[in-house]
């Protein structure tokens, strides 16, 4: 009998202990998950799961919903979250220009909306002045720290776009606000090299073109380590034409270059060097742009999913939170943390290595991030954080975001509202989903260590959130 017993126990304890609670042994969205994340989760992936309805948080299904995951760029939920508790909805970046004894001073206070066109506004005001010469142009970036760089960031990523320095002085390239990078826009020209443009003008990169026109588009820009010189290599068909972001080196020197270069065109000349200096007291404001206020500015932080966005917050909320110094990530990601607490999350598992999801020490679990999204609808800020997230399958990117492409055709179209996240490794989406009998639910998916993409998979579980049918009403 105790060899039996032995025996017993032996399979008992090889058999899986299954992880997931669910509203009841009858709900067909449990079981249509069970199938995707228990029958094809990939083999040796780590799998987090939590679906809850939105009202009353009751759960419908689980699976490891406090095990500690890397979230990728889903971590921009509690940024976004954060920043608009810490900052507040309607909070606005300045950015203005001083005069003091000939001198003018650009200062920033880390306005992520600064494009070519407002930098231009600002030297247009200037220009109205009846002086039209002055000695120096100093720049002030003093309102945050000068760690440019996330410490734990890939150095492989230096030169892309999306893993640009921060600074309090930074510009956007593009109107989506990508920071502190330039796009290198290339055209495949027949019979010559592909033709090259810098965008904005004037920010000083110096390219160095070893592309080719030939079939296909396999074209590639990496700046080198620390200079503005950009190599642009592989190929491109004639006449196709496409754009790469790359980083530049110091944001504040290249903003100050895009506010010089506008000066000029607008009459105004500086005839000294351009030099780093705090705007002194008792200087005048000549001139201010003021960006559109956060509810806004979350819409390109999650529908493009945007990096440098987010880590401009986090140094926003540290200067919030310590007026008297300059904002930097720790105690900007110590904000963020106590904001989520006191909106309800239990952050005694949260990591936050930084604001946009690249660090690998951001550690998160999906009941964080469900909190995160069943908590923010009290907020007065909902309806912003709402209308930010992606729609899945929406053609439109501005509506679709990162979500534009996928799940087309499916009953999540134009239901689905979530945030994705891509690292190496590394997939999940959580967001918002209305199922076939009309329960809002609230989900997140998150899959660690696959060898292959899971993104698929993932959407796959958001399709059966909103296409499984209720149990049958028994008479």
């Amino acid at each position: 009998m105790r060899a039996v017993a032995v025996v017993l126990l032996g399979v008992l304890l090889a058999l899986p202990v299954p992880s997931a609670a669910v509203a009841g042994p009858a709900d067909p969205i449990a079981a249509a998950l069970d199938r995707i994340f228990v029958e094809r989760r990939p083999a040796g992936a780590t799998v987090a799961v939590d679906v809850r309805e939105a009202s009353g948080g009751r759960i419908v299904y689980q699976r490891d919903p406090e095990l500690r995951v890397l979230p990728a760029s889903n971590q921009k939920l509690l940024t976004s979250a954060a920043a608009l508790e810490v900052l507040g909805a309607g909070h606005r970046f300045r950015t203005t220009v001083h005069v003091r004894g000939g001198d003018l001073y650009l200062r920033g206070q880390g306005d992520p909306t600064l494009t070519h066109q407002r930098i231009d506004r600002l030297a247009a005001v200037v220009a109205r002045a009846r002086t039209k010469r002055y000695a120096r142009l100093l720049l002030d970036d003093t309102w945050f720290d000068r760690v440019p760089l996330g410490l734990d960031w890939s150095w492989q990523d230096e030169s892309s776009g999306s893993a640009a320095p921060v600074s309090a002085l930074s510009f956007a390239a593009t109107d989506r606000f990508d920071n502190a990078a330039v796009e290198i826009r290339y055209q495949g020209v027949a019979g010559h090299r592909p033709a090259i443009r810098v965008w904005p003008p004037a920010a000083g990169v110096r390219v160095v073109n070893r592309a080719t026109t030939s079939g296909g588009d396999k074209t590639a820009a990496v700046r080198a380590h620390g200079t503005g010189s950009v190599t642009v290599s592989g190929s491109v068909a004639a006449g196709r034409s496409g754009t790469v972001l790359v980083s530049v080196p110091d944001p504040a020197a290249t903003t100050a270059r895009l506010f010089r270069a506008a000066l000029g065109r607008h009459g105004v000349t500086i005839s000294g060097r351009t030099s780093r200096a705090p705007v002194p007291g008792g200087a005048r404001v000549m001139a201010s742009q003021e960006s559109p206020p956060l509810a806004e500015i979350v819409t390109p932080l999650l529908k493009f999913s945007n990096n440098g966005i987010a880590e401009l917050l986090v140094k926003a909320m540290s200067r919030a939170a310590d007026p008297a110094r300059p904002g930097n990530w720790p105690t900007g990601l110590a904000a963020a943390t106590a904001a989520l607490a006191r909106l309800g999350v239990d952050t005694r598992l949260l990591t936050m290595g930084d604001g946009s999801g690249l660090s690998r020490r951001n550690g998160v679990t999906a009941r964080q991030l469900t909190t995160v999204l069943e908590k923010a609808q009290r907020r007065t800020w909902f309806p912003a954080f709402r209308a930010a997230l992606p729609v899945a399958g929406d053609p439109d990117p501005v509506v679709g975001g990162t979500l534009h492409n996928r799940m087309r055709g499916t009953p999540a179209a134009g239901n689905v509202r979530a945030k994705t996240g891509t690292l190496s490794g590394v997939n999940a989406l959580s967001g918002y989903a209305t199922a076939p009998d009309g329960r809002l639910l609230i989900f997140s998916f998150i899959v660690n260590a696959a060898t292959t993409t899971a993104a698929p998979l993932l959407d796959e579980a958001a399709v059966a959130l909103t296409a499984t049918p209720p149990p049958p009403v028994l008479s």
